[in-house]
């Protein structure tokens, strides 16, 4: 047996193993590293964040990456060197955390790269027939390997495609085997460049887990301030706090096809973006409104968008906790208008339930990949936005 195939073997029989999750979003601020524990898998699966960290990229890593992100036409050169060269970047970023945690490489079994996302068309944005449904994310798993000396999988998104799916969001999986607790419905709510959310059923059967992108989280938002104020993103909403919601614009902001289309559904920046904005404002005649408003009014489109989409499920099956994760759970003025809409909901945070809510896109990839080494069995029915497959692709070292 080649030796490289023997050491998967022996990964999965081990009574517990150390994935690194790798994790970075739309956001392009950085990369996401949770080392985890991993015992058992399915619906028995227990993962222990051992370490987190959010290295932030220079500001010639974004620029790279911005001149083919989210783009229709671009420099086909500029993509094929970036591919290899964020996989370097990662393996480096994951070296030296090893090294300052004071870890050896060699003890840990594998790395979940989820890559950096440059393009996301699925069918009903790209709307040409005979295409399926496609995305793309890059930094290559085989460079990250022979980088680091570690088993990687990676590609996560490409087998969802594959057997039916948009590519997106992966979340569901992970928040089933992680936060699934009887009779306990849930709601665990990411909000990232792009908001998605995935309901758990308290009666544990998968076939009722439910996902979809609910539209713009931060993506908007942090091209605006980075454009207008020169900051990577709004901390603290300090900005937002400052406006006054435009419900013109706002009106405008929601007329998108997107919000009108069945669920479960999948979005990118490659539809909500600063072109998407400047549209609303002319065709609602708020091109005079003042920065401020403009970041109360994006605020609020969020946190509508959202929440529309949680009052479209089932009024008897509605929780009554909703879990945050991600960037947007540190926008108070997005939290507050989550709160005003659903007023007898408690909007929380994912630490109350045992992981960071920064770490928690990471920890869901590292999840995948402990699914794929001895996992793998968790039937989600035959349905849109859920097949029932492994993923990731495997690369190895030597």
């Amino acid at each position: 047996m080649n030796q490289n195939i023997q050491k998967l073997y022996e990964i999965a029989q081990k009574p517990s193993r150390k994935i690194i999750g790798l994790m970075s979003g739309t956001s392009m601020d950085g990369l996401d590293v949770a080392l985890c524990e991993y015992r058992g898998s399915g619906l028995d699966t227990k993962v222990k964040v051992l370490k987190f960290e959010t290295i932030s990229f220079a500001e010639d890593v974004k620029i790279e990456i911005r001149k083919i992100f989210a783009k229709k036409e671009i420099d086909f050169q500029q993509l094929c060197v970036l591919n290899p060269w964020i996989g370097n970047l990662h393996g480096e970023i994951v070296n030296q955390l090893l090294e300052k945690w004071g870890i050896k490489n060699s003890e840990v079994d594998c790395i979940a790269s989820h890559g950096q996302t440059v393009f996301h068309a699925p069918k009903i944005q790209h709307k040409i027939e005979k295409f399926p449904n496609a995305t793309l994310q890059i930094g290559d798993g085989d460079h990250l390997a022979v980088k680091t000396g570690i088993i990687t999988l990676s590609d996560f998104r490409q087998k969802h495609c594959a057997a039916g799916g948009e590519g997106a969001p992966l979340a569901v999986y992970g928040d089933y085997l992680i936060f699934s607790e009887k009779h306990k419905n849930r709601i665990l709510l990411n909000m990232g460049g792009i908001s998605n959310f995935t309901f758990l059923s308290g009666d544990l059967n998968p076939e009722k887990v439910f996902a979809t992108d609910t539209g713009p989280g931060n993506t908007i938002m942090d091209a605006f301030v980075q454009k207008h104020f020169g900051i990577p993103f709004d901390k603290e909403a300090e900005i937002a706090l400052k406006g006054k919601v435009s419900e013109s614009l706002l009106l405008e902001l929601k007329k998108h096809t997107f919000f009108k289309g069945p669920l479960p559904k999948t979005t990118g920046p490659e539809v909500f973006n600063l072109a998407y904005l400047e549209v609303a404002l002319e065709n609602s005649k708020t091109k005079e409104l003042s920065r401020e408003d403009i970041m109360a009014t994006l605020c609020q489109f969020t946190a509508e968008t959202i929440t529309d989409c949680i009052f479209s499920i089932s009024e008897n099956t509605l929780p009554s906790e909703v879990f945050m994760s991600g960037g947007g759970m540190h926008n108070p003025l997005i939290v507050n208008f989550l709160q005003n809409r659903m007023p007898n909901t408690k909007f929380l945070r994912t630490d109350e339930i045992g992981i960071d809510g920064d770490a928690k896109e990471a920890v869901l990839f590292a999840t995948l990949a402990n699914e794929a080494l001895c996992g793998g069995e968790t039937d989600f029915g035959i349905r849109k936005g859920v097949p029932s497959v492994s993923m990731g692709k495997v690369s190895f070292p030597n």
